[in-house]
């Protein structure tokens, strides 16, 4: 079956809009807090705990979920603003029967989400996504009163995390002697990550930590690393991590300036496993990938494998193959044997435990792989147009495909939200990516 509300990551739109309105969203927790206590053994109650990053509808859409779940006897902790991985950390943690996160991770403050952890802080499965669309067909109701939900506070949640957080870095190591520029994108992780870096014994300069409810990954956090790379340039940073607005995707600067993405980085957390004896089996990629980063993990005697675009793609492969890393270029990096989703900050932390047991910069772990050029042209198309289905696009694509074939690599893909068609093409030379690219793209008719 289709889904109707959920997307890869959630349920995400613009606040005021269906379906970020208070109404769908208290219907939402009460179809979810029936699913839950269906679940629930005899004589168990459910319990669920509720996050959220800054943005100022936060306090709308956790108003309107807490009352959704009590109406349908499920009791609610109360976390505040806490990264997503934070969640899924103390939902496991807390042996509680789901997470929920309200948060639209790097969009603007006039969006927002809602995306849900199992009791193993995992993503949900389509099966539990598609139970609760199943709920939200029915009339809401409520419970008697002696079964309605109750609602607490958590009021150590940040600090539980924090000493989470930290617990992944290796023992024997500290930061001490580095200064480190730490930018939080006005969000969920203002009040932890620079804490987790400081009392590892680096210094530590914050910025993106003071959340208006409005400004969150506004010109800061890993989607505009610029100010993270002017900062750390301006007092002579050793290096610089990004986050953004829900602290599950990260960025990172070198001192010269120099910004590394999410495959480079998946790189260097590979490599160092790998040189260490870790059986890593393979390492998931998505479908962007830079075809370099590819190369050179199978360079090291690595498997390589592609998952879909989203981290909930690449977590589905890593445990269907039993692997623990993987990651996309965007910066959701996964460390299986750390933590049960992506977490900014746990990767950051294993990237520096890297760099310091290799005794080496980011650019040093990094020695000889070159990034392809990458070229992304989104054509908007007019109604009724099936590309799949355009012969004239599907040879000038083969013919593409064959001059880069070894040297460099195509994908098309469709938006899964709007009328557009994707043309990526990278190789080894930026003028021969975007020439093709054209003329693959000139080929789909454009609104």
């Amino acid at each position: 079956m289709k889904k109707q509300y959920f997307g890869t990551d959630g349920i995400r739109g613009e606040v005021g809009l269906f379906p970020i309105v208070p109404e769908f969203i208290t219907r939402l927790g009460y179809a979810a807090g029936k699913v839950l206590t269906k679940d629930a053994k005899p004589g168990e109650r459910s319990k669920v705990l509720i996050g959220k990053d800054t943005r100022i509808s936060g306090y709308l859409l956790e108003a309107a979920l807490e009352a959704g779940f009590a109406a349908a006897g499920v009791d609610v902790m109360l976390c505040g603003p806490m990264p997503t991985p934070g969640v899924a950390y103390l939902t496991k943690a807390l042996r509680l029967s789901a997470g929920v996160v309200i948060s639209a991770s790097h969009n603007p403050f006039q969006d927002n989400g809602i995306k849900f952890f199992s009791a193993n802080g995992d993503k949900l499965s389509d099966e539990f996504e598609l139970a609760i669309e199943a709920e939200l067909e029915k009339p809401m109701g409520c419970v008697n009163s002696k079964e309605l939900g109750k609602a607490f506070r958590l009021d150590d949640a940040a600090g539980r995390y924090i000493e989470f957080c930290k617990s992944t870095f290796p023992g024997e190591l500290n930061l001490k002697g580095l200064k480190l520029v730490v930018d939080c994108a006005n969000g969920a992780a203002y009040h932890t990550a620079p804490h987790v870096f400081h009392e590892l014994g680096a210094e530590v300069i914050s910025i993106g930590v003071n959340p208006d409810g409005r400004n969150i990954n506004e010109g800061c956090g890993a989607t505009s690393p610029g100010a993270l790379i002017a900062k750390v340039q301006e007092v002579k940073a050793d290096l610089g991590i990004a986050l953004d607005g829900d602290a599950d995707r990260l960025q990172m600067v070198d001192a010269s300036g120099r910004l590394f993405n999410g495959d480079e980085l998946l790189y260097v957390l590979a490599k160092d496993r790998e040189e260490r004896g870790h059986k890593l089996g393979g390492v998931v990629g998505t479908l962007m990938t830079n075809l370099a980063i590819e190369n050179a993990i199978q360079v090291l005697g690595i498997s390589f494998e592609r998952a879909n675009v989203g981290d909930r793609y690449v977590l589905e492969l890593l445990k269907q193959k039993g692997w623990i890393i993987g990651g996309e270029g965007s910066g959701h990096l996964l460390c299986l044997d750390q933590h049960s989703t992506g977490d900014g900050t746990i990767a950051a932390l294993q990237v520096l435990a890297a760099m310091s047991q290799n005794k080496k910069s980011l650019g040093q772990l990094l020695e000889g792989v070159n990034i392809f050029p990458q070229v992304l042209l989104n054509i908007r198309y007019k109604a009724g147009y099936d590309w799949k289905s355009d012969q004239a696009l599907a040879k000038q694509i083969a013919i593409v495909e064959g001059d880069l074939k070894g040297i460099g690599r195509v994908l098309i893909r469709a938006s899964g939200t709007e009328p557009l068609v994707r043309v990526m093409v990278e190789t080894q030379n930026a003028d021969i990516a975007m020439s093709a690219a054209k003329s693959i793209a000139e080929l789909i008719p454009a609104i």
